[in-house]
């Protein structure tokens, strides 16, 4: 009988090392016990070499008679042998010379032999687990009669004949485990007869659990499946990281048959620096164990220059016994999607841009602010370099620029912007630096994308730039301009996503920059307007040293309705008037100018300041409509209360008037803010005088306060944008400029007394320590130092009511004039005093006051108690009066008459000697009127 080497024996499960832990199981295995004991049985040494587990003494059974002890004791020699030499011991329950890895690592192989007389006579450890059956009970059972069942008994009983017959014999057989378990299973068994010593015929049976061998085949017909028809490229990587194995979809991917992928590595695939990565990688996986998902690696597939990119999983292999065998490789192919994350991160990346830009640009109505803005967004996020140029005809306000057909006009560079370091201007080949006046030339792409309002590709210049796009700024199909966008050699180039996201950038700079453009026209009108309804110049009064400052609110800002003015009265008195219409742009100038206009009309009728405030009240509630106040009433009565009051204007004034004879200034106000006085000596202070309600609210009177100036006295009106900001409340504000005043407005030198430019200083001294304070709106500063008319200026004298009276009044006209020297207005004045104090004696009422009074010009005023007011009319050749006050208007440089709180005044003005548009030849005068 020839021995099986030691290879043969069987080895454990896949879970081998739990049976190798038991110690007790070497006391009951065959060959441990074999070795030892050196004890066979009849067939032990067949059953031994092939199946390694003769349970022998395990069973407690007797050796069969006549078998030589010394032939198991040889066959357990020699494998004890080999197993020293694979490094165990004689009390380890399997020796084995192989590396583990062996396919008996997976299956269970069990084996037992069968004496001549049909019956077990040897059973294994494994047999024992496989049918859950001990040797005690194993031996000597017989196997037909224990595992088979009862219908197939004849059979089997029929196939056992024919083995121990010697006839080998394969198949599947059932079994049915004896017992009230009633275990049920299904083994493969290949039985091999053999003969004993004696010549008797035996059977060695070895047997496989089919349910393990069916568990393997579709583990590896999945395997397979998964391996063979993955849509992924799928590799097996060795331990010396070389391809064991690969799939067809990854040989599509890199050419040739899959067993042409055999034995390389991954430069073979891959470039460096990428090979020496994914190497280190794979080299990691295989000592630590630790899985990779989703590494991406890039490459290029042969044939094609294209970059692929694959998503890449790594995780360790094992053998049946968790030895290390290898590495998986799962590649995915993401340059498709790679390549739409990017567009996808493109567009977001524009449209997160796009947004930018929308709440950045045109925040301002300053183009060249707007222009930068546009650039503040677009470098870094979207290019290295930008400039914008602008229509120079729109800068200075024309319609439509010249040149415009053929993009050649003039152009001047509002901004640039770079994120490289010492980066130069671009646009042509000369550098164009900010705020230079240039035109590009005809057959330039920059002249051909004003041209046709269309993008352009600018070609390469120098070395530092790479591309740049030329894109023509529309606004409203009107070409206002030229942006570029500019990438460093390094940056991605512009593709068309960029193009079209240049496009909408430079559209939406353009509409607001139109806008800009389309404001500063109207700004600059409403202030050419303002402008012009405001005094020229420092105005001058009788009595007063007068200064005045008017500032529009910045750039930013719309124009105002402040108003100041300054009108002279009959009787040297003076009017002052400071306002403020609410809201801004034309429409305020434009209410302003007919506030203006209407204070100016009121003024000259010598109403009280009450009545003139009054008035103007009517007059703003009747703006904005066309049937005046009477239709602005019926329609306030009728519109609701939540309806848009746009069209309601309403202002703020403080009227007042200054008599420099008396020194005396009479103050009416409409909710303006109150006058503030400072008297010689002492602080500044504000008046009080009642606030009223604004222009255009209706239905409140106005109330007067009459205030006494000492001389030198300094009085202030002004609007809130002196005192008011959106970072000071207005308590400050005012308290501020009550103590910017109260320093400056000392006592002056003797020398400087009523000097313009003292107060000019006051002025200048005022806007500079308030600079903090104001600058969002308009400011409008009225200063008035009193000067008032000295007492040897001023002719008073009481007439009683007699036509005597006449001659003494033209006494006194003429005492009083050769006192002044004017002795050349001796005969007019004489003669228009005699005509004013005979018509007071005949159509007025009351003593008769005659006043002569003199500054820049000569005045006479008649005072009487009558209300009835002189009316000049045209007298017929045939009349023998009726000329009186035409002689009074032909000879006078203004006449005129006004209500009094006892009376009326009626008054003429005559120019002094040696002013302009001197005194008419009365002779003239009197012929004139026949």
């Amino acid at each position: 009988m020839s021995e099986i080497p030691a290879k043969a024996t069987e080895s454990s499960e896949p879970n081998g090392p739990t049976d190798r832990a038991r110690p007790e199981a070497a006391d009951d295995s065959g060959l441990g016990r074999a070795a030892r004991d050196d004890v066979t049985r009849e067939g032990g040494s067949a059953s031994a070499a092939a199946g390694g587990d003769a349970p022998g003494s395990a069973s407690g059974s007797r050796p069969p008679a006549g078998r030589p002890a010394t032939a198991g004791g040889e066959a357990a020699d020699a494998v004890a042998a080999a197993g020293v030499l694979a490094g165990q011991g004689p009390g380890h329950p399997m020796w084995q010379t192989s590396p583990p890895g062996s396919m008996y690592d997976y299956i269970k192989v069990a084996s037992f032999s069968i004496g001549s007389d049909g019956l077990v006579d040897q059973w294994s450890l494994r047999a024992e687990q496989l049918f859950g059956i001990p040797a005690t009970r194993a031996v000597g059972m017989d196997p037909i009669e224990a595992f088979v069942d009862p219908d197939r008994r004849e059979e089997g009983q029929r196939k056992m004949a024919e083995v121990l017959d010697g006839r080998e014999w394969t198949g599947v057989v059932p079994f049915r485990v004896p017992g009230p378990e009633g275990i049920e299973g299904l083994a493969e068994v290949y039985v091999m007869p053999t003969t004993v010593e004696g010549g008797e015929r035996a059977a060695v049976c070895i047997v496989v659990d089919v349910r393990t061998l069916r568990r393997i085949e579709t583990d590896l017909a999945a395997s397979q499946a998964i391996f063979g028809q993955s849509p992924f490229g799928f590799l097996l990587i060795d331990t010396d990281l070389r391809v064991r194995r690969a799939n067809q979809r990854f040989a599509s991917i890199y050419g040739g048959h899959v067993d042409d992928h055999r034995g390389r590595g991954v430069h073979d695939y891959l470039q460096s620096p990428e090979a020496e990565r994914v190497e280190a990688t794979l080299r990691r996986v295989l000592e630590t164990g630790d899985s990779i998902t989703d590494m991406h690696v890039s490459g290029f597939v042969p044939g094609s220059e294209e970059r692929r990119h694959w998503s890449v999983n790594l995780y360790r292999v094992h053998s049946g016994t968790g030895r290390p065998i290898g590495i998986a490789w799962l590649g995915i192919d993401v340059t498709a999607r790679r390549a739409a994350a990017r567009e996808a991160a493109a567009a977001r990346r524009n449209l997160a841009l796009l947004n930018e830009a929308g709440s950045r640009i045109g925040n301002s109505l300053d183009l060249e602010t707007t222009a930068r803005e546009l650039l503040d967004v677009v470098v870094p996020n979207f290019c290295d370099l930008a400039t914008v140029d602008l229509y120079q005809g729109l800068l200075v306000g024309d319609e439509t620029p010249p040149g415009l057909a053929d993009g050649s006009a003039e152009l001047r560079r509002v901004a640039f912007a770079s994120a490289v370091s010492d980066a130069p201007f671009v646009g042509g080949p000369a550098p164009v630096s900010v705020g230079a006046v240039h035109h590009y030339p005809f057959n330039s792409p920059c002249a051909d994308a004003l041209r046709t309002a269309r993008p352009q590709q600018v070609p390469e210049e120098g070395n530092l730039i790479q591309t740049t796009l030329a894109v023509p700024m529309v606004a409203h199909d009107t070409v206002v301009g030229l942006v570029q966008f500019s990438r460093t050699k390094g940056s991605e180039p512009f593709g068309e996503r960029d193009r079209a996201l240049a496009v909408e950038l430079a559209a939406r700079a353009a509409v607001c920059i139109d806008n800009a453009r389309l404001y500063r026209r109207e700004h600059e009108r409403a202030l050419i307007l303002q402008r012009s309804l405001l005094p020229p110049g420092d105005p001058e009064a009788s009595g007063l040293d007068i200064a005045c400052r008017y500032l529009p609110g910045n750039a930013a800002t719309e124009v105002g309705g402040d108003w100041f003015d300054v009108i002279e009265l009959p009787g040297h008195r003076t009017a002052l008037v400071v306002g403020d219409v609410m809201g801004r742009g034309l429409r305020a100038a434009v209410a302003m100018g007919e506030l203006r206009t209407a204070v100016r009309t009121l003024a000259l009728l010598d109403l009280e300041p009450a009545e003139v405030l009054s008035a103007l009240d009517e007059i703003a509630r009747g703006l904005g409509n066309p049937g005046g106040v009477q239709s602005a009433s019926r329609t306030a009565a009728s519109r609701p209360r939540d309806k848009d009051l746009s069209e309601v204007y309403l202002a703020t004034c403080v009227y007042a008037v200054y008599d420099s004879v008396t020194r005396r200034c009479t103050f009416a106000n409409a909710g303006h803010l109150p006058p503030v006085l400072v008297e010689p000596g002492e602080s500044a202070l504000m008046l009080d005088v009642p606030p009223g309600m604004p222009l255009g609210v209706g239905g409140e009177p106005f109330e007067e306060v009459e205030v006494e100036l000492p001389e030198g006295a300094l009085l202030a009106l002004y609007t809130d944008g002196l005192v008011e900001s959106r970072d000071h409340p207005l308590d400050e504000g005012l308290q501020a400029f009550v103590g910017a005043l109260t320093d400056p407005a000392q006592p002056p030198a003797p020398a400087r007394l009523g000097s313009a430019r003292s107060l000019e200083d006051v002025c200048d001294h005022v806007l500079n320590t308030l600079d903090t304070h104001h600058g969002e709106d308009d400011i409008a500063l009225l200063m008035a130092r009193v000067q008032g008319l000295p007492a040897d200026s001023v002719g008073d004298w009481t007439l009683p009511r007699e036509p005597r009276s006449v001659g003494r009044a033209r006494e006194y006209a003429r005492g009083q004039l050769l006192a002044w020297d004017l002795e050349p207005l001796v005969d007019t004045a004489e003669l228009l005093v005699s005509e004013l104090v005979t018509n007071a004696l005949r159509y007025g009422e009351g003593e008769i006051r005659l006043r002569l009074l003199l500054d820049r010009t000569l005045v006479c005023e008649v005072w009487d108690a009558g209300l009835v007011q002189p009316r000049r009319r045209r007298a017929r050749d045939t009349d023998e009066g009726g000329r009186g006050l035409q002689l009074v208007g032909l000879l006078s440089a203004a006449w005129g008459s006004r209500r009094t709180p006892r009376g009326k005044t009626v008054w003429f003005e005559l120019p002094l000697p040696g002013e302009e548009g001197g005194l008419t030849d009365p002779a003239e005068a009197l012929l004139s009127l026949f």
